[in-house]
């Protein structure tokens, strides 16, 4: 009984020092994001040393939402293996990263998952000169994989159930795998689907390769942040429910000024801090959903510029469309 108290007092004394994220965030001056490796389309530095990509701009909606400035989101990258534990030793605020959903991360591992802003799906690439039509061919086949990642049971459990053999060959995050499966050191590379055709932009010849039509696995990804502090939370989810909001209400960057003086529309009014102060119960200004708009623009805008039509990934919207297009992308009404 007395260890059980002490325990609870212990665990009660830790979530208590981390109970003020917005706080120390205001009294910093700037949000701290952790970002994937090198992923070209989510979290990637240009050639002007700038980091872009589409969990860079989630990144950025915080600081608008916070501060109305862009420029106080940093970004911080960290391999998949440290990740959770540089988050739960505060280096980063949130984690804009790569990383799914899951049971066992969401429940008795100090973090929660915030909401799902990206539903992909692991599939395998493969060299087009080696014939292969479907994940069933690939038999007795040396499969290359990030270290730290939920692919490898997701291959055990597919492999298994259809009594097919392979060897999975593990590497220190997934650039290293990418790059054994280019030098020729493994059969087939798996990965999130879309992180293969980011990724794949990174190979020696991009046109020799191609994904496979199967998708083994769903993989609902989105901000991750730890589970003592429910306020920080609630507030990186509908950050996040802004963005969706905004395209559902048609508000882009080049209309929100336009709609902000002139809307009709009772929730546009309410979104855009015009007849309601919703900001005040997440701690923030009043205006917070015009900045994220109008500095950082609405998820449709924030996908197609980096993944979409208007970006070399070029991924249709897919499952990732508003759920009125028959997509899984939903936000709750602003009211």
């Amino acid at each position: 009984m007395a260890l059980t108290v002490a325990a609870a007092a212990l665990l009660a004394s830790l979530g208590a020092a981390h109970a003020g994220t917005l706080d120390d965030v205001k009294q910093r001056g700037v949000v701290r994001c952790g970002t994937s490796p090198n992923n070209p389309g989510f979290a990637f530095t240009d050639s002007a040393g700038k980091q872009r990509g589409f969990d860079v701009d989630f990144c950025r909606a915080l600081g608008a939402a916070i501060f109305g400035d862009i420029a106080k989101a940093e970004t911080k990258v960290v391999e998949p293996r440290d990740a959770f534990t540089v988050l739960a030793t505060a280096g980063v605020d949130v984690l804009t990263h790569r990383f799914t959903w899951s049971f066992n991360r969401d429940n008795g591992a100090g973090l929660e998952f915030t909401q799902a802003l990206f539903y992909d799906g692991q599939g395998f690439m493969v060299r087009k000169s080696a014939n292969v039509k479907s994940v069933n061919d690939l038999n007795g086949a040396t499969i290359c994989a990030a270290q730290g990642t939920t692919t490898e049971l997701n291959v055990a459990d597919y492999f298994r159930q259809r009594k097919l053999t392979y060897k999975i060959v593990t590497f220190n995050g997934t650039d290293p795998a990418r790059l054994a499966y280019d030098e020729g050191r493994c059969d087939a590379w798996t990965n999130d689907r879309g992180s293969l055709a980011s990724r794949g932009q990174g190979l020696k010849n991009p046109a020799d390769h191609v994904i496979l039509p199967e998708t083994i696995s769903k993989e609902p990804v989105g901000p991750v942040v730890r589970d003592s502090d429910p306020k920080w939370a609630h507030l990186v989810r509908w950050v996040m429910f802004a963005t969706i909001a905004a395209e559902e209400l048609g508000i882009t960057s080049e209309n929100v000024d336009e709609l902000k003086a002139s809307s009709t529309n009772p929730e546009v009014k309410r979104f855009l801090g015009v007849s309601d102060d919703l900001g005040q119960k997440l701690g923030l200004s009043r205006d917070w959903a015009y900045n994220i708009v109008k500095l950082v623009g609405n998820y449709g805008e924030i996908f197609d510029r980096n993944l979409g039509a208007k970006s070399p990934i070029g991924l249709s919207r897919g499952l990732n469309g508003l759920w009125k297009d028959g997509g899984l992308i939903i936000a709750p009404p602003f009211r």
